[in-house]
């Protein structure tokens, strides 16, 4: 089973990308081995979303700097965030869900962790994605459904 996780504030405009983006996915339909979530605006629930995937898909919003609407791949164990001493839940995110995920759930973690990031543009309280943001969420959309579906070839450096 595939988890793919959507996080972040819908009333925060472009923060609201990773629940958003979940909707599309829901809209576009996800075959049967794929379970959608919507992990909002609490890391911890993220943990308990987890379930039994074989692979984990977390979307978030960002801010690097970047043009509003990149989207960033990053596997899971490069953005986890250790250690988990002296955290409190208002603080507890998904990067830290990862990290208490793998320790909660030893060998039933998922084996592959995928990270996407969309750069926002607007973060400002309201609803809505800026034409870039949204534009960026149909396409990741699209790859993740080829991706789940096995439409989409991974290249290995191997």
């Amino acid at each position: 089973m595939i988890t793919i996780i959507g996080c972040g504030n819908l009333i925060r405009k472009d923060d609201g990308v990773g629940p958003i983006l979940i909707r599309k996915l829901w809209d576009l339909g996800v075959p049967s081995h794929v379970r959608l979530a919507d992990g909002g605006t609490a890391g911890m629930d993220v943990v308990f979303q987890i379930g039994k995937a074989e692979e984990l898909i977390i979307i978030d919003a960002c801010t690097t700097g970047a043009e509003p609407g990149t989207v960033f791949e990053i596997p899971g164990e490069e953005v986890e965030e250790t250690p988990l001493e002296n955290i409190n839940l208002h603080d507890f995110r998904w990067n830290h869900a990862i990290a208490m995920g793998k320790w909660l759930l030893k060998n039933d973690f998922p084996k592959k962790v995928t990270v996407y990031l969309i750069e926002a543009q607007d973060l400002s309280y309201g609803t809505g994605l800026s034409p870039a943001v949204d534009e960026s969420v149909n396409k990741l959309a699209k790859k993740i459904i080829r991706k789940v579906s096995g439409e989409e070839i991974e290249v290995s450096n191997n």
